[in-house]
């Protein structure tokens, strides 16, 4: 099945927002096995939509279209779809009922043109929208399936896991199995890690292999298919192994995993906890790590210490190194690391202090980053980064590399 995803909205073409369900969905049909070889997005125009269906129609048996449900006059996919497919429109009661009891609950007048909400392709099959108003639907016309979802994400998305999703599933060749694994690698370059597996890349068949970069990091998904789940895990096994054995050092986790999380868990089986003195990244890196539910069982606290004062006066920097070294310097980021984790009485004092630009500072240039280490089992490491890239890519990557750190050094019973 090929698929090609249509998103309405003049709103989209004029960059007032971004286009995130044409993501969303790529990403879950990708776990389905069904190919998406075009995004499209047309403005609230019946003419212009009408033709970008007519040339999606000569090369996707899947089209699905997110926008343009809604009661005002610019909401036209349905009615145009209509028009292309020849079907009527008609109303569903379930859904006509269900935008009457919002406006009942709510107190409100309900207008004649939300009625329009209502409306769906006759003979469709309807999904229900259980955080808005306009269903959305579905039907098979020929060799093509047309699929229509509300464009808010909050409404979008959990209809098609839902309703669209398992709709999708009976289309598909119920007797193979589709498995999907995500990995996911950090401290090396999306250029790098296909130059590493290239050979694997261009010889994948099944499972396949997908790259993707964002944040300062690479995932790579793997899909199988396979009459056999076990099977299909299997191919996934072998495949992962022969990754891992050339960038396995890169590798931090699966699926959802992240930095932050990971580092949260693990702290947790080792019965670790850890405090930071933040110059460079301004409390990033526990913002992050106290975003996880449960980090109050490994935080113990932190400084931000933007500034001099506060580095010499609660951290205990003497004077003498922020003139001599500076603050941007191994021996401060060493000061830092275990000034903090005494003053927070912590197993792990982790400090950052570096030049996240634009200018240069002391001397150094921008992305010049040392992040300390400090337990009471080890002498105190810094790590010495060189990092490009915008500021604040350069702060969001120095937080995560402190995460891969302490990680490390977890796994390898450093801390």
């Amino acid at each position: 099945m090929n698929a090609e995803i249509i998103a309405v909205g003049s709103e989209l073409l004029l960059g007032q927002i971004a286009n995130t369900n044409a993501q969303f969905l790529s990403a879950q049909l990708a776990e389905l096995g069904i190919n998406v070889y075009f995004h499209t997005v047309v403005g609230d125009n019946a003419d212009r939509l009408e033709k970008a269906v007519k040339v999606a129609q000569t090369r996707a048996n899947l089209i699905i279209f997110t926008g343009g449900l809604g009661p005002t006059k610019d909401d036209l996919t349905k009615e145009t779809i209509a028009r292309l497919l020849q079907r009527e429109l008609v109303i569903d009661k379930e859904a006509l009922h269900s935008i009457e009891a919002y406006f009942a609950r709510t107190g409100r007048t309900m207008t004649e043109n939300n009625k329009k909400q209502a409306l769906v392709l006759q003979g469709s099959t309807v999904f229900r929208n259980e955080h808005g108003m306009a269903p959305g639907m579905a039907m098979t016309v020929g060799a093509i399936t047309y699929m229509l979802l509300p464009g808010p994400p909050k409404e979008m998305q959990p209809m098609f896991s839902k309703y669209g999703r398992p709709f999708l599933m009976e289309k598909l060749d119920r007797h193979e199995r589709i498995e999907s694994r995500v990995l996911r690698f950090f401290g090396i370059g999306e250029s790098q890690l296909e130059t590493e597996i290239e050979d694997l890349i261009e010889q994948q068949s099944n499972p396949t292999i997908a790259p993707l970069a964002g944040d300062g990091e690479v995932t790579l998904r793997l899909t199988a298919k396979h009459h056999s789940e076990i099977e299909a895990k299997k191919l996934l096994d072998q495949t992962e192994q022969a990754i891992l054995t050339r960038v396995g050092r890169y590798f931090y986790g699966y699926n959802d995993d992240t930095l932050f999380k990971n580092t949260v868990k693990l702290l947790k089986e080792k019965k670790k906890t850890v405090a930071a003195a933040e110059s460079l990244t301004g409390g990033l890196f526990l913002t992050e790590l106290t975003a996880i539910p449960g980090a109050s069982q490994v935080v113990r606290g932190g400084v931000v210490c933007y500034t001099n004062e506060v580095k010499e006066k609660v951290l205990h920097v003497p004077a003498s190194v922020l003139a001599t070294d500076g603050a941007v310097s191994e021996r401060c980021a060493k000061l830092l690391a275990e000034n903090v984790r005494a003053l927070c009485g912590a197993d792990i004092g982790i400090s950052f202090t570096g030049v996240a630009g634009p200018d240069p500072l002391e001397g150094k240039s921008v992305g010049t980053v040392y992040i300390g280490i400090s337990t009471s089992e080890n002498e105190t490491a810094v790590h010495a980064l060189a990092l490009s890239g915008p500021r604040d890519a350069i702060r969001t990557r120095t937080a995560k590399y402190g995460c891969s750190i302490i990680l490390k050094k977890l796994a390898a019973a450093c801390l």
